[in-house]
């Protein structure tokens, strides 16, 4: 299954809606409207984006709405247009947030420039945030020499959820073993438990991890990802 991106457009102006969709679509990037800044809000709490774009000028507290997402738990680090149009200068934009400023009236080609240009950020946050879904084997070592035998239901960069036949101790430092599916890479990786429900379910985060580890891990990801997203993403550079 290809997968496509996901961006929200935070905005009640059609004529912006109609310039943008079909820009965005062109480079497969799928687009949620929301026309109240009250909503979008919420719904940047609440859900991950690859692409955020704000109209800060035309809408009520659009701006403030720019401003307040690099502080959200799930959007801090999202690729943010802002659509400003003669209220907020570029320079505000940046500043507060942006990535990207977008001025009105957006024409077609400059939305397709833009869009173009933000591409491979979207992707790369894209890749950061990837959890990828797994039943891979891994051996726990945890202190005072107690091994325990789980199992990886889904990895990422920064860490991984397990089964797990007992409850962890949160924020438990453990070291954590295992072979990444279909290939003979085996890695040892120091992690903390973040958080461990007692039904046998918990949540990994790596803590430590080894320079040629890190390129092993993210290179396998990068591949994992390319199947879904294929033709989108820059072969996984070499180390230094």
């Amino acid at each position: 299954m290809v997968m496509n991106l996901d961006s929200l457009l935070i905005s009640r102006d059609a004529d912006l809606l109609g310039v943008l969709r079909p820009a965005l679509e062109k480079i497969s990037v799928d687009v949620q409207v929301c026309a109240e800044s009250r909503s979008g809000n919420d719904l940047l709490a609440k859900r991950k984006y690859d692409a955020v774009i704000i109209d800060c000028d035309d809408l009520q507290n659009g701006f403030d709405l720019l401003r307040n997402l690099r502080q959200s738990q799930s959007n801090a680090k999202t690729v943010a247009f802002a659509v400003v149009n003669g209220k907020t200068t570029t320079q505000g934009a940046f500043q507060s947030g942006a990535n990207f400023v977008l001025q009105k009236p957006v024409t077609p080609l400059h939305a397709s420039r833009c869009f173009n240009a933000a591409l491979n950020f979207m992707v790369r946050e894209r890749r950061r945030y990837f959890r990828h879904p797994v039943d891979m084997p891994l051996r726990i070592s945890l202190p005072h020499a107690q091994e325990i035998t789980a199992a990886a239901t889904n990895v990422s960069e920064g860490g991984m959820a397990i089964r797990v036949p007992a409850k962890l101790p949160k924020d438990a430092e453990a070291k954590f073993c295992f072979t990444l599916p279909s290939t003979s890479i085996s890695l040892e990786l120091k992690g903390q438990i973040a958080w461990s429900d007692g039904s046998g379910h918990a949540g990994i985060r790596f803590v430590e991890v080894p320079q040629s580890s890190q390129y092993q891990l993210e290179k396998w990801l990068t591949d994992r990802l390319q199947e879904e997203m294929p033709g989108r993403l820059q072969p996984y550079a070499a180390l230094p």
